[in-house]
């Protein structure tokens, strides 16, 4: 599903696993959005997500999850 943002730029709904999650990508936990502001390597490629909220949620290998992600112009 691709939609439109408040500010005019374009988003789009992406499945995210602990190998492609991005900075800025929204994830809705607990019927919250989480805009995810920094990322942390862990081992076994794993990833540590902290949240603009300072909330921390890891990213197993095996995890997915659908996240609102705000498509570049190029």
């Amino acid at each position: 599903m691709k939609g439109w943002a408040p500010g005019g730029a374009a988003v789009a709904n992406v499945e995210i696993t602990s190998i492609n999650v991005q900075r800025g990508d929204v994830i809705q936990i607990g019927g919250q959005p989480c805009r995810v502001a920094d990322l942390f390597q862990l081992p076994g490629g794993a990833k540590r997500l902290r949240f603009e909220s300072g909330e921390l949620l890891t990213m197993h290998t095996r995890t997915r999850l659908i996240a609102l992600r705000m498509l570049r112009k190029w």
